[in-house]
């Protein structure tokens, strides 16, 4: 992983942000859903659980080549099952103040997660509704490929380059690098601990964001 540049009081043109993890926590939904999937699939929950955070449904299932198992049906399923579950989402401590306090054409949200399910966890955290929003149903590679934050860049008329992304697992993290953007890395959810490069912070609680003279935007305590 390649660092970001000093994070704090940079300005940038916009924040791109992922969700799960990173706004909210949906980890007791996703563990729920998926520890029963792979149980049914021989795998054990334990190891499975953290192979999949931050990458899309069909991927995760993909990448494992079951005989005889098709990704898109099995994501779909998992799909239904996800939205019919929503407790335990929660805001991540101090997300849904910071995301208010930002311009809204200045911010994003950038998720894996299939629009319909983005938005049903949204309204269960309180997360605010964005100007601009990229699921994974719409990239045709989801991440670690740039494609989502690209298009998430462009969807609010700024460089990639120039702008801030949040993220919490190492695949977003990645997305995030190869689109060229800085990367703020949100800890919160990590169970397990991993090293990265990335300016790191628990939780929005006691950081703001500062408007400059040119409406750049930047994080500030």
């Amino acid at each position: 992983m390649t660092a970001s540049h000093s994070v704090p009081g940079k300005f940038y043109d916009a924040f791109l942000f992922d969700m799960d993890g990173t706004l909210l926590n949906s980890i007791a939904v996703v563990e729920r859903v998926w520890s029963e999937w792979a149980i049914r699939h021989g795998f054990e929950p334990e190891v499975f659980l953290k192979t999949i955070h931050g990458i899309r449904a069909s991927d995760v299932i993909r990448q494992l080549a079951l005989p005889g198992v098709d990704p898109e049906y099995e994501a779909r399923q998992l799909l239904i099952e996800e939205m019919a579950d929503v407790g335990g989402i929660v805001a991540i401590p101090g997300a849904v103040d910071f995301l208010n306090s930002i311009p809204p054409e200045k911010w994003a949200i950038v998720t894996s997660a299939p629009i319909e399910l983005a938005r049903r966890r949204m309204a269960a955290a309180g997360i605010p509704a964005p100007v601009a929003m990229v699921s994974g149903e719409e990239v045709a590679a989801g991440k670690p490929s740039p494609e989502c934050y690209l298009l998430g860049a462009r969807r609010l008329g700024v460089d990639p380059t120039k702008c801030l992304v949040f993220e919490d697992a190492v695949a977003g993290i990645l997305a995030g690098e190869a689109a060229g953007a800085d990367v703020t890395v949100i800890t919160e959810t990590h169970t397990t601990p991993f090293a990265t490069p990335h300016f790191s912070i628990p939780d929005y609680r006691g950081w703001r964001v500062e408007t400059g003279p040119d409406s750049r935007i930047a994080l500030v305590r």
